[in-house]
């Protein structure tokens, strides 16, 4: 059963009081008399398993933090001692003595 809060409109008197949703709601106060609003509270939601928490998400997507293991069958790229050397050079040179310029 939920737990509703109501204060008085003449002395602020706060009260909670459990009932059933399909009780009638209270309208005097215990205390002087007066009338009584019902207030508008958070509700005690406790959530429970996995995705409520922050250590649950990546900080960049939200997707869940645990990630699947990489195929085993996947290849692993190749590591060629040709293809280092090349990144090194600028595009476009070549490893061969640059040719003579001849004049006519």
């Amino acid at each position: 059963m939920p737990l509703y809060e109501y204060q008085c409109t003449r002395c602020h008197k706060r009260v909670e009081k459990i009932q059933s949703f399909s009780a009638e709601p209270l309208t005097v106060c215990e205390a002087c008399g007066g009338e009584l609003e019902k207030l508008i509270s958070a509700p005690a939601i406790q959530f429970k398993g996995t995705g409520w928490y922050v250590t649950d998400y990546k900080k960049s997507g939200g997707a869940p933090a645990e990630s699947k293991p990489a195929a085993k069958d996947a290849p692993a790229p190749a590591k060629d001692a040709s293809s280092s050397d090349a990144s090194a050079k600028p595009a476009g040179a070549s490893t061969a003595a640059p040719a003579k310029a001849t004049e006519k």
